[in-house]
Formats: structure tokens, C-alpha cells, sequence
């Protein structure tokens, strides 16, 4: 019996050892084009080059990120399919209740990779300049302030409603298919502000087109040191945007410590954080239970924001 037992063991290690053999499937579910396109591409060249097989990123788009998720759930559990998961998978357990799947169950956690800021953003015209006085105005005037976001549970609209609850002001939501039209009519003054991505931001902010109040990690970020964070005002306050690398949840141990171990020493060099630094984010280096706890720890607090604002899929 102990004999038999053991047989699994060492075929999940001989499979790891022989791990890869083949090209792998990296599904991001987001349209191209984007940040997490660009992340993913680029962390598919280097881990190719790490693991000696072509990463193949496949943009499977659609019912905000839910598709491309189905699609790795319902994969074989070997190690071929990857998802590019993270805080849009923690937002959307919550967000849309009759998903065919549960994503802390079925998708297993490989590792974290990249953890971006958003900024809090008004048109130069605004008279508030600080945070503080953005509450005391917006405080004033309960409802009146439009806040544009890229769509209904992205990380643009949840940062603000994140805000929001903490701060105990009332916001008009008005969502946006993508982030460009948000953020023209920003400029135009058609609403008052957006917790847009540093990514597509910082240039803008940096040539005056757009007021920078604060951004929303935890503490500042490289790009922009002379903007404080939302959390030097609103204590606890911190909302950002994590990628990171899933797969079916019944993948052997043994492979997901192959890719982990691969991903982390990726994140590690130099030319990665450079990288990640222009995106308007950093790495995050970690075991996957440390990202398994992160994901669990993003899907609680998220739940509390979607619930508290009476929020339903756009």
C-alpha cells in the first residue's frame, strides 16, 4: 500500500524535472494593447528564456476577465495553461455572483509579478489641490462630483470607491468602455475626477495636462516622488493593481515550485525592475503562498467595497 501510494509522488516529481517539454499557454484575460498585455509578453520572453519553451500569450478578453479565467479553470492541471490573474480576479468573485467557477479554489497560485499604483487625478481647472481639500469639497457637495473610471469593477473605479467608503463621500460614478474616453472627458471637464493607472498617467501628469492629488499605494512611487499617497491622508487607505501568474487548480506542487522558482528569479534582475519601474509599478517577489494569501486577503477586502456600494457587473 505505501508502495502504491508513492507512485503519484515520484511521477509528479519526474514531471517536474522533465517540466518544460513543450510551448506554454499564457492567457491573459484582457483585451491587447493594455499594461497587463504588456507585462505578460514581456514576462513570457524572459521566463522562455529561463525555461527553455516558447510562452505563447493568447488575449482572450471578455466579461472582465471572467472568460480568459474559465478557460485556464477548465484546462488540463499539467503546467501547459497559464493565467495572468490577480486583483481583477479578487474584485470579480464578489462583483459577479453566478460564475461558473471559484477562483480561489480552482485557480492555484504560482506568484505574484507586478504591483502598480493608480493616482487620484483631477483636471487643472479643479480648486481642490491636496486630498484634504478634495474631501472638504467634495463633502460640500454630496453627489455632485463626477468620478470617470475605465469600467464597472475595474481597479479605476474600485480605488475610488475605495475612497469613497473611507472617507465617507459620496461620488457619482460615471463608467467608461477603457480608460481613454474617461480620461478625455476629464480634460474636458465632463466629470471632476479618476483613479487612473500610472502607466498612462504619469506623462500627463508630469506635462501639467492633469493635477496629480495623490497615488494610491501604500507609499510613493519612483515615477512621481513629490505625490504623496492617498494613505498619508486617509490612514489605511491603500488600492493597487497586482498581476500575478495562476494555473487549474490540481497542477502537480512540483511544477508550480518549477515556475515559481523561474518567475522570482526573473523578477529579480535588474532589467525587470527597470522595466516595471516605467510602467508606473514594481516587482513583487514571493512564494506562492504568499501570493495565495494576497489574493485571498484582495478577494475579502474588495467583497466589503462591492457590498457597502451596492455594486453590480457593468
Amino acid at each position: 500500500m505505501a508502495a502504491a501510494a508513492a507512485v503519484p509522488l515520484v511521477c509528479g516529481i519526474a514531471r517536474a524535472q522533465n517540466y518544460p517539454s513543450r510551448p506554454i499557454r499564457f492567457v491573459v484575460p484582457f483585451p491587447p494593447g493594455g499594461v497587463s498585455d504588456i507585462i505578460a509578453r514581456q514576462m513570457g520572453q524572459w521566463l522562455s528564456e529561463r525555461l527553455g519553451q516558447p510562452f505563447v500569450v493568447e488575449d482572450r478578453g471578455g466579461a472582465g476577465s471572467n472568460l480568459g479565467t474559465e478557460i485556464v479553470v477548465n484546462a488540463p492541471a499539467d503546467g501547459y495553461t497559464l493565467l495572468l490573474d490577480g486583483s481583477a480576479n479578487a474584485v470579480n468573485a464578489t462583483l459577479y455572483p453566478g460564475l461558473g467557477f471559484v477562483y480561489l479554489r480552482d485557480i492555484a497560485p504560482v506568484g505574484s509579478m507586478f504591483r502598480a499604483a493608480h493616482i487620484m487625478e483631477v483636471n487643472p481647472s479643479f480648486p481642490a489641490r491636496t486630498v484634504a481639500e478634495f474631501i472638504a469639497y467634495a463633502k460640500a457637495r454630496p453627489g455632485q462630483i463626477n468620478m470617470s473610471s475605465a469600467g464597472v469593477g475595474t481597479i479605476s473605479h474600485m480605488a475610488g470607491e475605495l475612497f469613497a467608503m473611507m472617507t465617507g463621500i459620496k461620488l457619482t460614478h460615471v463608467p467608461y468602455r477603457g480608460a481613454a474616453p474617461a480620461l478625455t472627458d476629464l480634460l474636458g471637464g465632463q466629470v471632476q475626477v479618476m483613479f487612473d493607472n500610472a502607466a498612462s498617467s504619469t506623462a500627463h501628469v508630469q506635462a501639467g495636462r492633469r493635477r496629480a492629488l495623490a497615488v494610491t499605494t501604500a507609499t510613493r512611487i519612483d515615477v512621481l516622488p513629490d505625490v504623496p499617497s492617498i494613505g498619508e491622508f486617509v490612514r489605511g487607505y491603500e488600492a493597487s493593481n497586482v498581476n500575478g501568474i495562476g494555473v487549474p487548480g490540481k497542477t502537480p506542487a512540483a511544477v508550480i515550485a518549477r515556475l515559481s522558482a523561474a518567475l522570482n528569479d526573473v523578477l529579480g534582475e535588474t532589467r525587470t525592475k527597470t522595466r516595471f519601474a516605467e510602467l508606473g509599478g514594481a516587482a513583487m517577489i514571493g512564494s506562492p503562498a504568499d501570493y495565495g494569501k494576497f489574493l485571498a486577503d484582495e478577494t475579502e477586502k474588495w467583497a466589503k467595497v462591492v457590498n457597502a456600494a451596492g455594486l453590480k457587473p457593468g
